[in-house]
């Protein structure tokens, strides 16, 4: 957040602060500003994540946030004469010059300081200027878990901060904010850094939803609940392909193999699971193996697939929702609202081949049928579902609260004919449990099932079968998904035409070439 306050005279105030920052040694227990990751396997982390760096040497801010303030103080004033003394300077500009005058300011304040007998080390006067520069120009306290790969989820209410661990348990964190009223302001800040100024909270718009510029995912609440209340959900990986998940563990050779024909034979795939299991990176990895030459049109809430922005894929005309400001109009609607329902019409004027939905979550679910129905196929969406036979039911809900008058048996017969496969993606957690050699455990995400959907059945329902799922046999056991051999005549014609390998659905354990490693078998 940019501070326009005057500058403040009180220097031997700051010292006196700082100097009692440097005298104080961290509590015992409390994590450190920029926490330093723990190794983690290949499955978890791709290879082009950053360097996890020396555990025995992390990067500790040295001075309190008081500091910070009046520093970043110091810096928002100088900034902003420079930028009233150039009109034409763009924001890239501005950063620049603020980088420049926030080296200024922070070594000229190091440089009196140490006239009182301690000096701060090169490493300490960095951190310093990068902890300024992130309250001005960046995400302020939040950044140091923004900028770390390992962290999937960050959880705050008020001044108490949550943090997942891809590689670790969950732990706790610092305050991100000094008051409430602060934290609002810096989830504000950060609406308008991302060019998202009709998002705001405020008491008319107590709610929240934007994406960060790393792609993460932020829903905040706030004037409705007793503290506010923030999530935001990391994309650790963004340009991965399905060579990459089997590289992960998500998923094995063979697998990958008939997804990329399923994709190129223009079958129409629900990726379904939980929360936070890697279904829109499962998504997005099968995106990229629709033909370049391809028009494809994306629907979403916030971008979370980044297709558009990706060269390797296909041609992409990106939609992205739009919250209200807060007013309803004479007809009750929320004005300046735009729902992915309401753009499913323009999306489909756009001369697409396929449509691409990021998540399925309310009455564009109706429009998103009808387009796998009607269209060429090959269109695809996620949808949250606790197993892949519920995801039916789950659509079959969402068609009936659609408030069209849509009954039950046109749902599931809406359904039969417009989804050809249903991805089940499994998450199982054991970063709490330790091994009995000692080695802690780890978050293994892997696809359990592939569903396909053979049309109306028994009582007008949907009729299915399992294309991959776990299989036991002659004691051994794989929870990961191997083929089972089931697949409609009809739609295997289709995938070998589209370059699959038969033979693949003949191996009875896939491609895994080791068994997976849990501490608690599955």
């Amino acid at each position: 957040m940019t501070d326009t306050r005057p500058e403040s005279p009180a220097t031997d105030h700051l010292n006196a602060l700082f100097a009692q920052a440097l005298s104080q040694r961290p509590a015992q227990g409390a994590p450190a500003l920029r926490t330093v990751p723990a190794q983690v396997s290949p499955v978890g982390l791709p290879d082009s994540a950053v360097t996890v760096p020396d555990i025995a040497a992390p990067s500790v801010l040295p001075v309190g946030h008081e500091v910070l303030a009046e520093l970043r103080s110091r810096a928002s004033v100088k900034i902003g004469e420079a930028a009233g003394a150039d009109a034409s300077m763009t924001e890239q500009d501005r950063r620049q010059r603020g980088q420049s005058i926030i080296m200024q300011v922070v070594s000229e304040w190091a440089t009196k300081y140490a006239a009182s007998g301690q000096d701060l080390t090169p490493a300490q006067e960095r951190a310093v200027r990068e902890a300024v520069f992130d309250e001005l120009f960046r995400a302020g306290r939040l950044q140091p878990l923004l900028d770390d790969p390992y962290v999937e989820n960050i959880i705050i209410y008020g001044d108490k901060v949550r943090v997942d661990y891809a590689d670790r348990p969950t732990r706790t964190w610092d305050p991100i904010a000094k008051t409430d009223r602060d934290l609002i302001n810096l989830i504000n800040h950060l609406a308008r850094m991302q060019g998202q100024g009709e998002r705001a909270l405020t008491p008319a718009t107590p709610n929240l939803n934007l994406r960060l510029a790393d792609g993460s995912r932020l829903a905040a609440s706030a004037y409705i609940t007793p503290r506010p209340s923030i999530v935001i959900r990391r994309h650790r990986t963004r340009g991965q392909g399905l060579d990459d998940l089997v590289r992960w563990g998500t998923i094995d050779a063979s697998l990958a193999h008939f997804l990329r024909a399923a994709v190129k034979g223009r079958k129409n795939i629900l990726v379904v699971g939980s929360q936070g299991v890697g279904k829109t990176s499962l998504l997005r990895a099968m995106a990229r193996e629709i033909p370049r030459h391809e028009r494809v049109g994306t629907l979403e809430s916030e971008y979370e697939l980044h297709l558009h922005e990706d060269s390797e894929g296909p041609e992409v005309v990106a939609y992205e929702g739009r919250e209200s400001n807060g007013e309803r109009g004479p007809d009750g609607r929320l004005q300046g609202e735009l729902t992915l329902s309401d753009l499913f019409p323009q999306l489909l004027r756009m001369s697409l081949r396929r449509v691409i939905v990021g998540e399925v979550r309310s009455k564009e679910v109706v429009p998103m049928l009808h387009a796998m129905n009607e269209g060429e196929g090959g269109s695809m969406a996620t949808l949250h579902a606790r197993s892949p036979q519920l995801s039916i039911e789950r659509l079959a809900t969402l068609c009936l609260e659609a408030g069209i008058g849509m009954t039950e048996p046109l749902a599931y017969r809406l359904i039969a004919q417009a989804v050809d496969f249903v991805v089940y993606v499994r998450l199982v957690d054991e970063t709490e449990l330790v091994g009995p050699d000692g080695k802690p455990g780890r978050k293994h995400r892997f696809v359990s099932h592939v569903m396909e959907i053979t049309g109306v059945g028994e009582g007008g329902r949907p009729s299915h079968q399992m294309v991959f799922a776990p299989r036991e046999q002659d004691g051994r056991r794989e929870p990961r998904a191997v083929p089972h051999g089931n697949i409609s005549q009809s739609c295997v014609e289709d995938l070998i035409r589209a370059g699959l390998d038969r033979s693949i659905l003949q191996r009875p354990w896939g491609s895994w070439g080791a068994p997976l490693e849990t501490v608690v078998p599955l």
